[in-house]
């Protein structure tokens, strides 16, 4: 029976190192390499050494822009870090690291993130769903809201209507008026 390392990384901490980015969720290669116990160099040495494993829908890297948004957003510095813009993985990525960085430590964060993604992944259907299911109240609810709208439009015309009235000439017998 084999035995499983426990990995002791906190679930919330890797939650916080997914971004997105170009409508992806994804990882920086800086995050991950502080996940995987290794330099942010030594993680990207081991991609540049096996690049046919990582497509651009699996990997890559930031721009100008989207670097300098990040820093802004997360209020960090890039001054005297980075000589490069980083590498950023999507989840098909972060699996695809497992294989070039084959660390017990990487199998084992591989697995803790992939996890994650699943369940990531899993709140966003059944947040989904849930947002069905309001609109589809919104629906029943305005189609409700319009027909009691009508109604009182017909009741204020009814109203307007019956105040408009020009009152109507008596036909038949007429009583005599009484003398006092």
């Amino acid at each position: 029976m084999k035995k499983e390392n426990k990995l002791s990384i906190p679930d919330e901490i890797v939650m916080n190192k997914i971004y997105v980015v170009r409508g992806q969720k994804v990882m920086i290669d800086s995050d991950l390499a502080e996940l995987y116990g290794v330099e942010t160099r030594v993680l990207n040495q081991a991609v540049s050494r096996n690049l046919e494993r990582f497509p651009e829908d699996f990997m890559f890297q930031l721009n100008e822009k989207e670097w300098n948004n990040f820093t802004e957003e997360k209020n960090t510095s890039n001054w005297g870090g980075r000589r490069k813009l980083p590498n950023v993985f999507t989840e098909h990525g972060v699996l695809m690291l497992s294989s070039v960085l084959n660390s017990q430590r990487a199998i084992q964060v591989n697995i803790k993130i992939m996890r994650i993604f699943t369940r990531i992944r899993q709140l966003l259907m059944d947040n989904t769903e849930i947002r069905l299911a309001i609109e589809k109240l919104e629906k029943k609810t305005e189609n409700n809201r319009k027909n009691i709208d009508l109604v009182f439009q017909y009741i204020d015309e009814l109203v307007v209507s019956k105040d408009n009235v020009n009152p109507r000439k008596q036909i038949g017998y007429k009583l005599p008026k009484s003398k006092k």
